[in-house]
């Protein structure tokens, strides 16, 4: 639905590590660096990318949620994110007030920022 979504963060460095190691598990990687702190983030075959820069602005809090094709990737994201870092937001597990197969979960980035891994598959 989007090409790409860029937003500021208050410590680049942080940040890009704790973006790499928790979607790891959905294959995201570098797929560009900008110098001296901004990066573009992707699947290697996405279409779509997440673009982080360094700022000193205090931009709002954002919701960004990332396509799992399995259950098992939603559960490694949250645990990869933890250890990370990210702060508990909502821990793996079904959410039928969105749909019967909702299946996610939540963390809040380093900014404060709520990242969702949400997969819509029946567990196999």
């Amino acid at each position: 639905m989007f090409d790409h979504i860029k937003f500021g963060v208050r410590d680049f460095a942080v940040s890009k590590i704790f973006y790499l190691k928790a979607l790891e598990s959905i294959g995201v990687t570098v797929v560009t660096n900008w110098p001296p702190n901004g990066a573009e983030l992707s699947q290697p075959t996405g279409k779509s990318s997440l673009c982080l820069y360094q700022t000193d602005e205090k931009p709002a809090h954002l919701h960004i949620a990332f396509v799992a094709e399995s259950r098992h990737q939603v559960d490694a994201f949250y645990y990869a994110a933890l250890s990370a870092g990210g702060q508990d937001n909502g821990p793996p597990g079904l959410r039928p007030q969105y749909s019967g197969q909702y299946y996610a979960a939540f963390i809040l980035d380093p900014d404060g920022h709520n990242i969702e891994v949400v997969c819509h598959e029946t567990e196999a």
